[in-house]
């Protein structure tokens, strides 16, 4: 007897099916004696720019172990091949594992085709390789680069998602560097102003998360020359400590410049006193 085959219309797009099931096993998570996973907290700030010639990375240097400062001076500009480099933030072993990994397949490359890689060529292996891990890799990167076709620039996300932009900001603190990019960046900027930005957007991460901090770094990418600055600049630079204040000696005191905290007004109030005698007498105990 012949076997009668229905075929059924496969809708497109996503499917949800399975929706309904995954809101009562989270509610019933609990029960079983296990606990949702929670989101693993980064600290970093990074970004990009295009200016008028190339392209400027820029980082922070505090690397951090939850609560504590694992490392203060910590190279978050990560190499990719002479023309390319590429900031990364989230799990540092997963960023210096995955730039390493690219470099070394884009130097094949390059060695294959007789010719700089392009950018884009980077940006697709990173794409290709975080998407396969589903966003199990922590790695949050801006790539920049300058090859045949001009200046690019992409943020990368660890689900692999991509954007290509013209200013780029990464890590807990982008947002504060964000706002100071919406605020001053102009096209073909020359090249000093562009570090310039740069240099404050990472200071106003620096100053506004507590994920990141110490230095900041910066990497100039141009048509033939990179100029990798470590560091560029010190955000915070510490008092000095002195065994003498004023001619005494005083033991852990730090004497700061003046100016370091502005004063907004001055007033001088006079006290006008009365002087009272007073005599002190002998209470008769006997």
């Amino acid at each position: 007897m012949a076997t009668v085959s229905v075929c059924q219309y496969q809708p497109g797009g996503f499917s949800f099916e399975n929706c309904r099931r995954n809101a009562l096993l989270e509610a019933d998570i609990t029960k079983l004696g296990f606990s949702s996973p929670a989101a693993r907290k980064t600290g970093t700030t990074i970004c990009g720019i295009v200016y008028k010639d190339g392209v400027v990375l820029g980082a922070d240097t505090r690397a951090t172990e939850g609560m504590i400062v694992a490392d203060k001076n910590c190279s978050k500009i990560h190499y990719i091949s002479p023309n390319i480099y590429c900031c990364g933030a989230g799990t540092a072993a997963d960023t210096e594992m995955t730039t390493q990994i690219i470099s070394s397949n884009l130097e094949l490359h390059s060695l294959s085709t007789g010719r700089l890689p392009r950018v884009a060529t980077a940006n697709r292996m990173l794409k290709q390789m975080l998407f396969r891990y589903q966003g199990y890799i922590g790695a949050a990167l801006v790539l920049g680069g300058v090859d045949c076709t001009g200046p690019h620039l992409y943020s990368i996300y660890p689900h692999g998602s991509t954007d290509k932009l013209p200013y780029v900001t990464m890590g807990s603190g982008s947002l504060a560097a964000m706002a100071v990019f919406e605020d001053r960046y102009r096209p073909d900027m020359e090249e000093e102003d562009a570090k310039s930005l740069v240099r404050d957007a990472i200071a106003a991460g620096i100053f506004n998360d507590l994920g990141s901090g110490s230095n900041i770094d910066v990497c100039v990418i141009t048509k033939g020359k990179v100029d990798y600055l470590r560091p560029h600049d010190i955000a915070n630079k510490k008092g000095v400590r002195e065994d003498k204040l004023d001619g005494r000696p005083v033991t852990g005191s730090y004497r700061y410049k003046h100016g370091t905290t502005g004063v907004l007004s001055k007033a001088v109030t006079p006290l006008n006193l009365d002087m009272v005698e007073e005599s002190v007498q002998t209470m008769d105990t006997s």
